[in-house]
């Protein structure tokens, strides 16, 4: 159930945002999502859900238009609003996006802003990699001191997630959080995804292929076609559009997930 009071102001929002590279990603894109809500960003491959994910705290520029956290601009607030912006967000990359040279605790020393640790003491800054550790169900005394390469595919994305929340953050994005798992795992982090956004309070949107997860944690769901938001809404109202678009990508989208879970079998 949603946690964010109807008719708050927008945590976070797209304004016309435009991105080409080679050839045109986004192609104003306006979407906005509450306080408080899980949120998923639907659409086929290379469509732009992780561009736009990237925009919210300026890791890609847009060619046009702005994006807002909290009401301050990530693009027109200056230098000191940008890093109040991502103090205040915490990023899971696509496929963990550890570094392979530093050990479990500095990786997830790293998800805590350098505004934040000069303020901690070593042994404050070692409790809370262990709490964030703990957080993901792994276990901080087996892992803290470990490489990733010494890490199975999950493991490396718990600590990706452990890194993320490390900081307390009050949003957290997560890009593509499943992708490489197996229906097991896949599963298994959801249940994770929904638990932190409930237990640490958060505002979480995702980037997801994974239709029927999304739909089944998330309060709303958007579909990013062609450059533009194709369809918003809950997710009843996505299983009941009557989009050709929005209903081919997600019939297609069913039939993936059935194929994998039969592989597994």
């Amino acid at each position: 159930m949603s946690r964010h009071s109807n008719g708050s102001e927008p945590v976070i929002e797209y304004l016309d945002v435009f991105k080409a590279f080679d050839t045109p990603v986004l192609s104003g894109v306006n979407l906005s999502v509450q306080k408080g809500e899980m949120f998923a960003i639907f659409g086929p491959s290379g469509t732009g859900k992780s561009v736009l994910l990237k925009t919210t705290m300026a890791l890609i520029i847009p060619d046009r238009g702005d994006v807002r956290v909290a009401g301050d601009s990530v693009y027109f607030g200056g230098r000191r609003s940008l890093e109040k912006i991502r103090d205040n967000i915490g990023y899971v990359f696509q496929y963990a996006a550890l570094f392979d040279s530093l050990t479990v605790f500095e990786n997830v020393k790293m998800g805590i802003s350098e505004n934040i640790l000069r303020d901690m003491s070593r042994i404050d800054v070692e409790r809370q990699a262990w709490e964030s550790l703990e957080l993901v169900n792994l276990e901080p005394g087996q892992v803290l001191g470990k490489l990733p390469a010494e890490l199975s595919g999950g493991m490396k994305k718990r600590v990706g997630i452990a890194r993320a929340i490390a900081g307390r953050p009050e949003i957290l994005l997560w890009d593509e959080p499943t992708t490489g798992l197996d229906p097991v795992n896949t599963a298994a982090i959801e249940r994770l995804i929904r638990r932190l956004s409930h237990e640490l309070d958060t505002t979480s949107l995702l980037v997801t292929h994974d239709v029927e997860g999304g739909l089944d944690m998330c309060d709303r769901v958007a579909m990013l076609e062609g450059g533009k938001i194709r369809f918003s809404g809950t997710p009843e109202a996505f299983n009941m559009s009557d989009d050709p678009v929005v209903r081919a990508f997600a019939d297609r989208a069913a039939a993936i997930a059935a194929l994998d879970v039969l592989e597994v079998r």
